[in-house]
């Protein structure tokens, strides 16, 4: 930033930076503001590759897909890179055009995407096809990326080998195939350690299970727990135990996989 920065006077170089910086505190928790501070230094340094790449991000973060969209082609003719073909391929899927998102993919396939890249293309184009109802051929996209990444590369990759695990997962539940999805969000989960998917919790929901915590006792909980404070409910939020029923019946019944009071939401076979 600073060596593309001195191309400029340096009080206009302050300003564009100060915007630049703030843009880049302020994406996570408020994208579209960090967007306002991006596209005002867009308007005093529109030919600085950084600036365009700020202007790109935090459009793409705010949901602003066009404008994202023609950031990262100008961003792309100012650097010569293909990275950016992913995240333009996503901004055409999220304006509802698939087909383009395909297109791009395509062109990826020419081009040296490293690992990370080249695995979220394929998770964008698996995306684009299932828009268009070709879940079938979704699923063969993805299962064959997996089956070229063996477990030593995946646990290298992290992150980018678990949203693979998680986008074939996803289809898999889509094509009802909820066993053979759970074993995958659980996989994902496990490659996911700063929990930045929900891996766990899609695998939780497929087990027919979430924690609920109540927190209208003031006066706490018996140390086993049987005030009933934290409680185990099924996918309809109904407590799974039955009336007439003991904390050892459930435990049985949990033990054989299903819920009391719905099944609806269990593993099957």
């Amino acid at each position: 930033m600073k060596a593309e920065l001195r191309g400029l006077p340096k009080d206009l170089a302050e300003v564009v930076a100060g915007h630049l910086v703030t843009a880049g505190m302020l994406i996570d928790d408020d994208p579209e503001l960090a967007y306002r501070h991006a596209e005002a230094a867009r308007r005093r340094a529109a030919r600085l590759p950084v600036v365009r790449e700020a202007a790109a991000e935090t459009a793409y973060a705010a949901g602003h897909w066009d404008i994202a969209l023609s950031e990262f082609r100008a961003l792309r003719r100012m650097t010569g890179t293909d990275d950016f073909l992913p995240v333009m391929a996503d901004c055409e899927r999220a304006l509802g055009r698939p087909q383009a998102a395909i297109k791009i993919a395509k062109e990826a396939r020419h081009k040296q995407l490293e690992p990370a890249l080249a695995i979220e293309m394929l998770i964008v184009e698996a995306g684009a096809r299932a828009d268009l109802g070709q879940q079938p051929e979704a699923r063969r996209l993805l299962h064959q990326a997996i089956l070229d990444l063996d477990d030593r590369r995946a646990a290298q990759l992290g992150l980018p080998a678990a949203r693979l695990y998680y986008a074939y997962a996803d289809v898999l539940e889509q094509t009802d195939r909820p066993a053979d999805a759970r074993q995958w969000f659980d996989r994902a989960a496990r490659l996911d350690a700063e929990g930045d998917t929900d891996a766990d919790e899609r695998r939780d929901l497929l087990d027919g299970m979430s924690i609920t915590f109540d927190d209208s006792d003031e006066d706490g909980s018996d140390e086993d727990g049987s005030d009933g404070s934290d409680s185990v409910e099924g996918e309809s939020g109904e407590d799974e135990s039955d009336e007439g029923e003991s904390d050892e019946a459930d435990e049985d019944e949990a033990d054989e996989g299903e819920s009391d009071e719905s099944g609806s939401g269990q593993t099957r076979g």
